[in-house]
């Protein structure tokens, strides 16, 4: 039976996940937007430099998330005793727990950026390094939650809609950071980092304990059942023997075996790349394509709406993932995509407003394509459960397994992307001066189009990378089959076999 929580805040549960949210956003939409500009721009750092740093967090970056998501979750995947199984309150305690202790940390880590302590190689290495690696506890912690806290579409869904609200307020840092940033004078936009971190870290202290004493109180209830059916001698299935842990590789042969989860990140991975192309090459596309057409002030409400749009189009998709399921938002998302990006292509460089539209609208179903994926893994989470018998689902750990294979496209976008930029535009970051022999320079001049190279190049990059992501994710995500009768086929096993081990979510 489901023990209802007495409610003692007036806060809901699915507040103050979202809320969690909000200080994890306001933080990383900054860094997204910025880090690859101050050290390029401010710090200087050198074409090597750049590279190598950007390599090593490849590795790491890949690396990190299966590593805490094991640490984290390793526990779940056997259990000694039927009779001891760990229940999803203790799961989510100790999911908040983290949380307490490492939001903090990542807001101090991102404050590592935008002060000047080494050399720009150097720092450039160990302060991406330290913050994704904080960045991807709070993030696994708080993903998993969503697996954790809900099963049932409409609860997680809900539990989505709260994230994408103060999602959308986090982008708000955005919109003020325009009105800082100047790379001649960083003083301004480092005073309003600290402002950020602070609020950040306030509001993870604060919000984890209100969870924890929460579901400190559901805990205690349920030891308090447990002693009593123990000594009545009741509700204890006789000992079995222990069974074996599974091991990282046997958890590794499972997962080679899921072939939903080998789609999903297929297409993940291009996805990432895409969000995190668009992050980095946003001020550039904005600086070359529409500077000479557009005030300071439209390029700064631009900015800001590509970034709070996504989270406020996203309760529009929930409402239509309630109605048709993520499956098919997701593949409609994917197929408005390639239809702007063909249709941009035909318009031209020279349509100003009409790049405007696309180059935000782009950013916007792209990203809101990202924060519905989320949805897809707890999907993934409750048939990794069912496939594998599993006594208590390792939500962090899919979590974790899925960033190691699709995280990798959020540094190979800048190393692509000023490589494009190199050889379609004939422009080097570093260098800022016009490469000899770029793809577009001679047919440029030659067609007397009167296009400069480096605008048509921006152009090109603009349109044929949405276009080639369209049609790799559109192929990848006909194969995923976790969808309609299947998925709620799956639901219904897991919530007939982990009944009475459930968190009500509408009770909390």
């Amino acid at each position: 039976v489901r023990l209802r929580l007495p409610l003692r805040c007036v806060f809901s549960t699915a507040l103050l996940y979202g809320c969690l949210a909000l200080f994890t956003s306001i933080l990383h939409n900054v860094f997204l937007l910025y880090y690859v500009e101050t050290f390029v721009s401010v710090y200087k750092i050198d074409k090597i430099s750049f590279w190598v740093g950007e390599t090593v967090f490849l590795i790491w970056n890949s690396l990190n998330d299966p590593l805490f998501g094991w640490l984290s979750d390793r526990a779940f995947l056997s259990s000694p005793q039927v009779g001891s199984q760990i229940t999803s309150p203790e799961v989510v305690l100790k999911r908040l727990q983290a949380l307490s202790r490492n939001g903090p940390l990542f807001a101090l880590s991102f404050l590592a950026f935008w002060v000047a302590w080494a050399r720009p190689g150097l720092q450039f290495l160990l302060c991406l390094c330290l913050y994704d690696g904080f960045l991807t506890i709070v993030d696994l912690n708080h993903s998993a939650l969503l697996a954790d806290l809900a099963v049932s579409a409409s609860d997680r869904t809900r539990l989505n809609f709260h994230c994408s609200v103060f999602s959308a307020l986090g982008s708000i840092s955005v919109f003020l950071s325009y009105s800082f940033w100047d790379k001649e004078d960083f003083f301004s936009f480092r005073l309003f980092c600290v402002t950020l971190a602070a609020f950040s870290t306030l509001g993870f202290v604060l919000v984890s304990q209100l969870l924890r004493r929460r579901f400190e109180s559901e805990v205690r209830m349920r030891q308090d059942e447990a002693l009593i059916l123990k000594e009545l001698s009741v509700g204890h299935a006789p000992l079995t023997q222990a069974e074996k842990p599974v091991t990282i590789g046997e958890y590794l042969r499972q997962l080679s075996k899921h072939r939903n989860f080998l789609w999903f990140v297929s297409m993940n991975l291009v996805q990432v790349f895409h969000c995190h192309f668009n992050n980095n090459f946003f001020p550039l596309f904005l600086e070359h394509l529409l500077s000479d057409s557009i005030s300071a002030s439209t390029g700064s409400i631009l900015l800001g709406i590509s970034y709070i749009a996504p989270h406020v189009n996203n309760l529009y998709f929930l409402t239509l993932c309630q109605r048709y399921g993520v499956y098919h938002v997701i593949r409609w998302l994917f197929m408005l995509k390639l239809g702007l990006s063909v249709a941009m292509l035909l318009a031209g460089a020279d349509h100003i407003y009409l790049l405007c539209i696309f180059i935000a609208s782009n950013r916007v179903f792209t990203e809101g394509t990202c924060k519905l994926l989320k949805l897809v893994i707890s999907d993934l989470v409750d048939e990794d459960f069912v496939l594998n018998r599993r006594h208590q689902a390792a939500s962090a750990l899919l979590f974790g397994m899925v960033a190691l294979v699709t995280k990798p496209g959020q540094t190979f976008a800048p190393l692509i992307g000023t490589w494009l930029l190199c050889v379609y535009a004939g422009y080097d970051i570093f260098e800022r001066e016009p490469v000899k022999d770029s793809l577009v320079a001679v047919p440029a001049v030659a067609s007397g189009a009167g296009t400069p190279p480096l605008r048509l190049g921006c152009f090109y990059m603009l349109v044929f990378v949405p276009i080639t992501c369209a049609l790799l994710q559109l192929t990848a995500w006909s194969r995923f089959t976790l969808h309609g009768r299947k998925l709620q086929g799956i639901k219904t096993q897991r919530q007939g076999t982990q009944h009475g081990h459930l968190i009500d979510v509408k009770a909390i």
